[in-house]
């Protein structure tokens, strides 16, 4: 029997409400868990989050969640909260600093991510790097080269879908590549939109965050690709949409598009 998908909510549109509230919040939206961001303005800001981590995860736990992942700063003091919490991941993005040309960037990830080692090791928590577009290690290719030296227990991959699409990847080519170091999937949609128009002379773009349904992403064809190689991990969406007024209706409508497309095809 196919293994129940977890599915969770970044909860990065909801820092208003209180930590109580949210838990409440996600419970009715009928996720499973949560990324949280630990970030300032939030539930739990950084300078903090040694203490308030630990009992933000209690009182998600007694709503039968979990906090899942923590999307905030990858440094030492954020990771040992994660594993005093019990937060498996530790999400980041591989950034491309202004003027750093690629490679670059890779040598200095690469020393970031060997002076985490000790305590993720420590900690028992996995780094989680994910793609994304612009300024960024952008596809699964490039996460996949700048992980290459480590052990997916520490540093892994968190491959979203959405922003390997708008690099132009197919998911069938991505996971391929990415599937051996990928610890979480990010699910959320998007599409460009140009910005200016033909007189301009110059086309400006930008990308437009929508629902499932709706962008670049085949949400059926990552699923049917998800499944077919057994993936057991999170599933994480996103709540990202260009439509701030419609995150509540479209978070509730994503997820229940969601696992039916994951039932279908169990």
């Amino acid at each position: 029997m196919p293994t129940r998908m977890l599915f969770t909510l970044f909860t990065k549109p909801w820092p208003q409400l209180s930590l109580e509230r949210l838990v409440e919040w996600v419970a009715c939206l009928g996720y499973d868990g949560v990324e949280l961001p630990v970030r300032p303005g939030y539930q739990v800001p950084p300078e903090e989050a040694s203490v308030r981590l630990p009992t933000a995860a209690r009182i998600f736990e007694r709503a039968g969640l979990r906090i899942v992942s923590v999307a905030g700063p990858a440094d030492a003091s954020t990771i040992r909260a994660c594993g005093d919490a019990g937060v498996p991941i530790m999400r980041t993005m591989a950034a491309i600093a202004p003027g750093e040309g690629y490679l670059e960037a890779e040598t200095r990830l690469h020393r970031e991510f060997d002076a985490l080692l000790p305590v993720l090791e420590a900690s028992g928590v996995t780094l989680g790097v994910q793609n994304h577009c612009d300024r960024f290690v952008a596809n699964a290719l490039g996460l996949d080269r700048l992980l290459s030296p480590y052990d997916p227990r520490c540093v892994a991959a968190v491959w979203d879908a959405a922003h390997e699409a708008l690099n132009g990847g197919l998911a069938a080519y991505a996971l391929d590549v990415i599937w051996p170091r990928l610890c979480m999937v990010n699910l959320k949609n998007a599409f460009w939109r140009r910005t200016n128009g033909p007189e301009s002379g110059v086309a400006s773009w930008r990308h437009y965050w929508t629902d499932g349904p709706n962008g670049l992403t085949d949400w059926p064809e990552v699923v049917r690709e998800l499944q077919r190689r057994g993936y057991q991990g999170p599933v994480c969406l996103t709540a990202e949409y260009s439509d701030a007024s419609l995150v509540d209706t479209l978070a509730a409508r994503d997820l229940a598009w969601a696992r039916s497309l994951f039932a279908e095809e169990a």
